[in-house]
């Protein structure tokens, strides 16, 4: 079993930045892909970001591309997400994931999910 814990969340103002972490622990294996997922009031969850074990490849969704930056430190191991010029449609619950397929971190359908972090990002 994988357990994923995420911090780093809080509220902001627009334009501020923020940096969340996801300390994985337990039985997580060497080759795990590591992502972000956040879910907004009243929406689906969504895709922000993703990581290979290695870090050398990553994916982001358009809407945060050029903003966001994923990274891990697979000795830990832990996946970051440094978030700058947060607008308020970045304002939703992160969720960090974990599986062993970077498509299943890709697509959501992640064996291991934490519980999650609140940003708000006001206008």
């Amino acid at each position: 079993q994988v357990q994923l814990v995420e911090s780093g969340g809080g509220s902001v103002q627009a334009g501020d930045s923020l940096r969340l972490s996801c300390a994985a622990s337990g039985r997580i294996a060497v080759g795990y892909a590591m992502g972000w997922f956040r879910q907004a009031p009243g929406k689906e969850r969504e895709f922000v970001a993703a990581v290979t074990w290695s870090g050398a490849s990553t994916r982001y969704a358009d809407s945060v591309k050029g903003r966001f930056t994923i990274s891990r430190d697979s000795a830990v191991p832990t996946v970051y997400l440094q978030m700058n010029t947060l607008k308020p449609e970045d304002t939703a619950r992160y969720y960090c994931a974990a599986d062993e397929k970077i498509a299943a971190v890709l697509v959501g359908t992640s064996n291991y999910w934490g519980q999650g972090t609140q940003v708000t990002v006001s206008s």
